[in-house]
């Protein structure tokens, strides 16, 4: 089964110490599996407001070639295409460090690219992959995030990435008995689901529409699958497919110094909107420690909270975002009071207090990420429809 061993063997030993019946048994131990495994992942998520961070995987390499076209092979047009989105990071955003997973023609197993990236704290996370498919017909880009597959179509595509397992030593222990052909491997893959869902879907419908009309791809769209690259990821988190090499036409292209620079510069545009807005979105001015905002400080946790504003405008703070309605949210999120859901592109997002003033917003937005949601942010609301800051800045100066 696709779990991971060693603590549930643990925990059964505790429970059964404890003489309690096999279903209080499974209750005890999915608890504390769940405390000591799934919440240090949270922890280690995207840090701060801004973004410091990039880690570029070139997918497969050296004994694992990829996907193979007439006159390519995966791993070297993977590879190109990194280093020179590297290097356009590098030249253009000065305050980004950036860090690839290989630079040269080397296998490295899946699981320690995700450990690349979760060591050195990087905010956010791109794979760079080429497609193939039986039909030469087949063109253009693609964009994944960890979920679960819709289609058959996309299931083949992270089979066909996962496959590089087969080239490591032991996969077994380093992927809990995934099986590559289960469908039950993908489903369980799926409920692992990357805490930063939303942000990584921003990044990468950012990327299919810069590939569209910067690189002048044709753009087939953004897509959840099972990919063990994203798998342990602990930051927003995009698989890119850069384009068929089965398609005679497209593997010219990809080929090409021309497409790769072109592909390149795609992925750096869209990083570079994301990291704009996303700083944009997060920017919160600073908070000075006097006594008369400490005793603020404290009236707003015991109170402020419960109080909706008097302005149709009101600023929370968003620290959560799943794919699917979270059954008991005070319960799941506790100590985190006042909370509140909004649907947005198919996704539910969760926020805390309601406040008539951005720096309210700022205080409970710090005491969240104590909480180990480090990715909490602020956003307005203008008659409960989500709206800008900057929007939001603007009413209120009108006094709407």
């Amino acid at each position: 089964m696709f779990i991971i061993r060693w603590p549930m063997t643990i925990f059964a030993n505790i429970a059964s110490k404890f003489k309690v019946g096999t279903n209080k048994y499974w209750l005890f131990t999915s608890i504390v599996f769940c405390l000591l495994i799934i919440q240090p992942l949270t922890l280690l998520a995207q840090r701060g407001s801004r973004i410091r961070t990039i880690v570029i995987d070139a997918g497969h390499g050296g004994k694992d070639p990829g996907a193979s076209g007439r006159h390519s092979r995966e791993k070297d047009i993977t590879l190109a295409v990194a280093l020179k989105l590297g290097r356009d990071i590098k030249q253009n955003l000065k305050d980004v460090k950036v860090i690839y997973t290989r630079t040269t023609d080397r296998f490295i197993p899946l699981h320690q690219r995700a450990e690349i990236a979760n060591k050195n704290h990087a905010d956010v996370f791109i794979s760079i992959h080429c497609n193939s498919n039986p039909s030469s017909k087949p063109h253009g880009t693609e964009s994944y995030v960890i979920g679960l597959h819709k289609s058959l179509a996309n299931l083949k595509v992270a089979e066909a990435e996962n496959a590089s397992i087969l080239y490591e030593d032991n996969p077994d222990s380093s992927y809990d008995g995934f099986e590559i052909n289960s469908p039950q491997s993908y489903i369980n893959l799926s409920l692992f689901q990357n805490t930063y869902l939303a942000q990584s879907l921003n990044l990468a419908h950012k990327i299919e529409n810069q590939a569209k009309y910067r690189a002048g791809r044709k753009v087939r769209g953004v897509y959840q699958a099972g990919f063990l690259v994203l798998w342990r990821t602990t930051m927003p988190s995009v698989l890119v497919e850069l384009g068929f090499l089965s398609n005679p036409k497209e593997e010219s292209f990809l080929l090409s110094k021309k497409g790769q620079t072109l592909l390149a510069s795609a992925i750096y545009r869209a990083f570079k909107a994301y990291k704009l807005s996303f700083e944009k979105e997060n920017a919160i001015p600073k908070i000075t420690q006097s006594h008369q905002e400490a005793v603020q400080k404290k009236k707003l946790a015991n109170s402020s909270l419960i109080k909706k504003p008097r302005s149709a405008v009101d600023f929370r703070v968003q620290f959560y975002t799943s794919s699917r309605a979270i059954k008991n949210p005070k319960t799941r999120f506790h100590p985190i009071k006042i909370i509140n859901r909004y649907q947005h592109n198919g996704l539910y997002k969760y926020t805390a207090g309601r406040f008539g003033n951005l720096r309210n917003a700022a205080h409970l937005q710090n005491e969240i990420r104590k909480h180990g949601y480090r990715g909490a942010f602020v956003v307005a609301f203008y008659q409960n429809k989500r709206i800008s800051l900057a929007t939001a800045k603007k009413l209120l100066q009108k006094g709407k």
